[in-house]
């Protein structure tokens, strides 16, 4: 029973984490860059256990019940991605993606965490899928049949960040060659302004 739970808290974490996100797009960037990945991938998955722990626990009951907060997030990561597009569209334009991955130099440890969390926290919609949603999948279980659930979500969440962040690594003959930066940064810019658009004009239930 427990590891049926677990097994269905994982696929259905995997399927909500797997699609593409603006979080998603920025730890495959910091992957390829190689800056910082180690922070990346345990900021975002912790984030992701924090808030499945808290939506399992009922809190997203409450989320439920606040819409002022989901608008307030709403705007606020629209003008979070806008910024993060025109960045990306930025670079595009002069070139100056990260034509040499390495560990050393570049952005900031600072840098990379803030915006780490800010691509998990401002994200109305991480709310609706972890704590909402996988909390209410959750309540089909009982007692620790029901951890077990939230265990699966949560090893699915470290499993994909882990392989996003450093299975990225493979891709890196593709990017040494500048045009693939620019070609990467305007796909980001692009994603990024299509996506706070979509926060902009689609409330948040």
């Amino acid at each position: 029973m427990y590891v049926a739970a677990a097994l269905a808290g994982f696929t259905a974490g995997a399927g909500l984490i797997v699609a593409i996100g603006s979080q998603n797009a920025f730890v495959l960037r910091q992957g390829l860059l190689r800056q910082h990945v180690g922070l990346v991938v345990a900021t975002c998955a912790l984030g992701d256990i924090l808030l499945i722990s808290a939506g399992v626990a009922g809190v997203g009951a409450l989320v439920r019940q606040w819409p002022a907060l989901l608008d307030a997030l709403r705007y606020g990561g629209a003008a979070f991605l806008m910024m993060y597009g025109a960045m990306a569209a930025r670079r595009a334009w002069h070139g100056s993606g990260g034509l040499v991955p390495s560990d050393e130099g570049g952005q900031s440890v600072w840098i990379a965490l803030l915006t780490c969390l800010a691509f998990t926290f401002l994200n109305p919609h991480v709310y609706l899928d972890t704590m909402i949603l996988l909390g209410s999948l959750s309540t089909r279980y009982t007692g620790g049949v029901q951890w077990a659930f939230a265990a699966g979500a949560c090893i699915a969440s470290v499993t994909w960040f882990s392989l996003l962040g450093y299975g990225s690594r493979v891709l890196l003959p593709i990017f040494k060659r500048p045009v693939a930066w620019r070609v990467l940064d305007i796909f980001v810019a692009g994603f990024m302004f299509s996506l706070a658009l979509l926060l902009l004009l689609r409330p948040i239930r």
